[in-house]
């Protein structure tokens, strides 16, 4: 029997506009020019992320052939994709992620382009867990972790991780696990939302969002999509006059959408595990590139590469951050944000 043929999805206008019906961008493989014109516009297609700093990783790590690897956050696999074109079929890359349905497409996607488990091996784990993950293969050469979140999370309403788009406010990086964002906010009382949105995100408007959270939960007002989270927050900086209160409101949006991603992910007490575990997951001589998004986890990482230096524990450490470049920000907005740091193990 053959299969039942789909149509494709219908939508008005001349261009998809929910997240649903751009088929093409989700399906990036078969659509090659309508991707490229999207990123030509300096957009990320939905279904998709575009790596950062490509460039800057594979020129410190100076990756040889034969060497073995581990990408700490897989993701939808372009870092782990040049680091395996670098070790030409030789060696083997270690890739962690916590994310079940992203890190399945990924796998697939890699194997289409002729990397399966004889040079690739994808472990479904966080990254904190990289002790575990060493003493079963040993110790690597390089390591790169990508902190940001993928667009493809991003960009799908159902996991709730934009203000930008209705959806369920949950913000799991893995929604088998845990808690949403939506059931943490009943557990806080106003003192410690306030606390999360400063120590989370610098969020200047703490006081007055954490004010306004609480009250409508303590009215029994619900708070379960992401929409009707954005509305308390907007509605928290009316004291803000004419045309700042806009462009006020996006930001702390953004920050406080940051910070309960951060809270239900347990992403700093993630991060400073990591840290501590990853230089004895390294030969002598070993390398590690980080990328951090926010000032949170950069000061993290810069503290953590300092100490341990000073300890001998690394030889070198990057001094500067390294930041993208002019051209890859306007190309992909979302590298605008980013930092690298690296160490070399002693």
């Amino acid at each position: 029997m053959e299969p039942k043929h789909q149509r494709r999805v219908r939508y008005k206008g001349t261009h998809p506009k929910r997240y649903d019906e751009k088929y093409k961008e989700l399906n990036p493989e078969l659509y090659p020019e309508t991707i490229e014109k999207v990123i030509k516009k300096g957009s990320t297609p939905v279904g998709m992320h575009l790596s950062i700093m490509v460039n800057e990783i594979l020129e410190f790590l100076d990756i040889q052939e034969g060497q073995i690897g581990l990408d700490c956050t897989l993701g939808y696999g372009g870092h782990t994709l040049k680091m395996l074109e670098c070790l030409n079929h030789t060696g083997h890359l270690y890739a962690l992620d916590i994310d079940p349905i992203e890190s399945v497409k990924t796998k697939e996607r890699l194997l289409n382009k002729g990397y399966g488990e004889d040079i690739l091996t994808i472990k479904h784990c966080n990254f904190k867990n990289i002790d575990f993950v060493s003493r079963e293969v040993g110790l690597f050469d390089f390591v790169l972790a990508d902190l940001g979140v993928s667009s493809m999370q991003i960009d799908n309403p159902e996991r709730g991780f934009s203000y930008k788009k209705e959806g369920p406010l949950d913000l799991r990086l893995n929604p088998q696990k845990g808690i949403p964002a939506s059931q943490r906010l009943k557990e806080l009382n106003k003192a410690q939302l306030e606390q999360l949105l400063i120590e989370n995100s610098d969020e200047p408007y703490a006081k007055e969002i954490a004010k306004n959270i609480d009250s409508y939960l303590k009215a029994g007002q619900p708070i379960e999509t992401t929409t009707q989270l954005y509305k308390i927050i907007e509605k928290s900086l009316s004291f803000i006059s004419g045309n700042e209160r806009k462009e006020a409101v996006k930001k702390s949006a953004a920050r406080v959408f940051q910070a309960l991603r951060i809270e239900v992910n347990s992403e700093f007490d993630v991060l400073y595990e990591f840290m501590e575990k990853l230089p004895f997951i390294l030969k002598p001589g070993g390398k590690v590139a980080i990328l951090t998004f926010h000032s949170g986890e950069d000061r993290i990482v810069k503290k953590a590469f300092k100490e341990m230096k000073n300890l001998g524990i690394y030889s070198d450490v990057a001094r500067e951050v390294i930041r993208p470049s002019k051209e890859e920000c306007r190309i992909n907005s979302r590298a605008k944000s980013t930092k690298m740091r690296w160490a070399v193990k002693a």
